[in-house]
């Protein structure tokens, strides 16, 4: 049950980041989240778009291995991997904030879904 939580946690945080990456990055609140002026954003907005892509194939994988259940154990380890690699490359290239919002969480998830908590 706890990992089944932190996998949601987990997949509803990609999907707000998706959020801001594809449809807020030239916004107050995508300028605020990121840290962007809007000069930047705008000339970003393609690139943010085509992250903010990749992060939803993340939240689909995370749902689909929910949707699974007890069958999805193997899906969702995958998917968790690919989000503590994705978060640990983003907070050592972009900002280490990125380590806190999507690597430890996933890591914690992973961590209950191996103890089968």
């Amino acid at each position: 049950m706890v990992a089944t939580v932190l996998i949601g946690l987990v997949a509803l945080i990609h999907i707000y980041i998706v959020y801001l990456e594809m449809v807020s990055w030239d916004t107050p609140r995508g300028h605020k989240a990121f840290g962007l002026t809007p000069d930047f954003a705008k000339a970003s907005k393609v690139l943010a778009a085509n992250q903010g892509l990749y992060n939803g194939f993340l939240a689909a994988g995370l749902i689909w291995g929910l949707y699974l259940g007890e069958a999805g154990f193997q899906v969702k380890t995958f998917f968790l991997v690919c989000v503590i690699v994705a978060g640990l490359y983003g907070a050592a290239t972009a900002s280490r904030k990125i380590l806190y919002i999507q690597a430890i969480p996933s890591a914690l998830a992973l961590i209950a879904l191996w103890l089968g908590w």
